[in-house]
């Protein structure tokens, strides 16, 4: 079968508010045409962000009846500690209340200024925490991931030689620790062959520095190796994973993901002495060592959650849902991200909207669009999101991709929602060079996409 029926049935339905067109216009011009700040319940299709937004199992809500809130020892954390531990195979586990202040604790402990962090693409809050430090988040994923056309099947892969270029430039001193994200984010969700975490690894441990991975979709990456790479298709996604966190010192994670759950996350390592440095972190900013910002009851949703995303009926239809809707866009014509990845499709905002320069924002032009139009939420990762000026130059510096991402939340839509999200999306397609560009009139210095306010450009300059 193509396209696989959902390996789940519905229990319980939340209403759609259907908003009109004229409502959604007013909404948006008093958001600052910034997606984020829109309500919800504005909202028909959210494609926002996969973060936080699956539907949790009959399994997790019962578990969450056993929730344990004492405020040290909670038998919550040991069951989800265990878990960690069985999958990820880390000796410490440190939970956090979501994956950035994950990455923060790891990178405030052992950053300082001009240090040096590679990974194949950094997504904008691991780039922002890096450079917070006023330390370098340096890409290096092979150029394939800047074609959006090439159908490599591992594309968010690290390219070595600039791995070992960085090395040899900046000196193993520099570089306090080597990062990988599983799958690739920013690079239109592209997986990570075990081959590549192998060399990738090897370089990491000739030089002494620690390999850590961004590994909030790696069940997905897992899959991904279990479909794609020669020797892995008669293994288990949890042994894949097993050996795939083998060949590294820890990881930060985002349970929102694929821990399938709506808040929590983990940092996790072998190093004694850096877990304990960042525990003492830990309890001055988020909470004692065995709750760390979450309750019980979330905590034993995490430790369910990260068993019920290994079975590979649900990763079977997590990715063909997927699929089904690039294949639809292509269908219409729509420029997308190829191959499809795992957790979102992304429309490569470039060539769909090509009179609009990377100054005024394309992708986000097409954000706004099909939210006033069609009552879809999605989001740019482009020019707005990493656009910034030269220090050096002055002079504006665009990302490569200018991406629009078509984030599928994990159980909560159906084939007949992507159906729909196709038809509008054909729909704006056919009248493209009606829509205009977009200027800011207010951002912050970090993470600016968040809390940005722009206006509608009247021409296209």
């Amino acid at each position: 079968m193509k396209f696989p029926a959902e390996p789940f049935r519905i229990k319980v339905v939340e209403p759609i508010a259907m908003t009109s067109e004229n409502e959604r216009r007013r909404l948006i011009e008093q958001a600052g045409y910034n997606i984020f700040l829109l309500p919800a319940a504005s909202i028909i299709i959210d494609l926002l962000t996969d973060s936080g937004t699956s539907a949790m199992s009959d399994n997790q809500w019962a578990g969450m009846m056993l929730g344990d809130e004492s405020y040290a020892g909670s038998k919550n954390y040991y069951h989800f500690e265990d878990t960690v531990r069985d999958i990820f195979g880390f000796k410490n586990v440190i939970p956090t209340h979501q994956g950035r202040v994950a990455e923060n604790l790891l990178f405030s402990t052992i950053l300082k200024e001009g240090d040096v962090v590679p990974n194949n693409i950094h997504f904008d809050t691991t780039r922002a925490n890096v450079e917070y430090h006023k330390a370098i988040a340096l890409d290096c994923v092979v150029d394939e991931a800047m074609d959006p056309d090439s159908m490599l099947p591992f594309k968010g892969n690290m390219d070595l030689r600039k791995l070992q270029k960085a090395i040899d430039e900046y000196g193993p001193e520099r570089i306090p620790m080597i990062m990988l994200t599983i799958t690739n984010n920013s690079g239109g969700g592209q997986p990570v062959s075990m081959e590549n975490i192998r060399a990738v690894s090897a370089l990491a441990r000739k030089y002494h520095i620690p390999f850590f991975f961004d590994a909030c979709r790696f069940a997905e990456n897992c899959y991904f190796i279990k479909e794609r790479e020669e020797g892995y298709r008669d293994k288990s996604v949890k042994e894949i994973a097993r050996e795939l966190f083998s060949y590294g010192d820890g990881c930060t994670m985002s349970a929102k993901k694929d821990g399938l759950v709506n808040i929590g996350g983990f940092l996790a390592m072998n190093d004694d002495t850096l877990a304990q440095e960042i525990t003492n972190m830990l309890i001055l900013i988020e909470g004692f060592r065995t709750y760390g910002g979450l309750a019980g009851r979330d905590l034993e949703a995490i430790a369910r959650g990260l068993k019920e995303v290994l079975d590979e009926d649900y990763l079977r239809f997590r990715v063909k849902q997927t699929q089904y809707l690039g294949e639809m866009l292509i269908d219409r014509g729509i420029p997308i991200i190829k191959p499809v990845g795992g957790h979102a499709v992304y429309i490569d905002a470039k060539h769909f909207l090509p009179h609009i320069p990377q100054s005024e924002f394309p992708g986000q032009a097409l954000v706004v669009e099909l939210y006033q139009r069609a009552g879809i939420r999605t989001v740019e990762i482009g020019s707005l999101m990493f656009g910034h000026k030269n220090p050096e130059t002055e002079q504006d510096e665009f990302p490569e991709l200018e991406l629009v991402r078509l984030a599928i939340p994990r159980r909560v839509y159906t084939s007949m929602h992507m159906q729909y999200v196709a038809d509008s999306l054909g729909a704006i397609y056919q009248d493209r060079q009606k829509i205009k560009g977009y200027k800011i009139v207010y951002q912050p210095k970090f993470l600016r996409h968040f809390t940005v306010r722009l206006e509608p450009l009247s021409r296209n300059i």
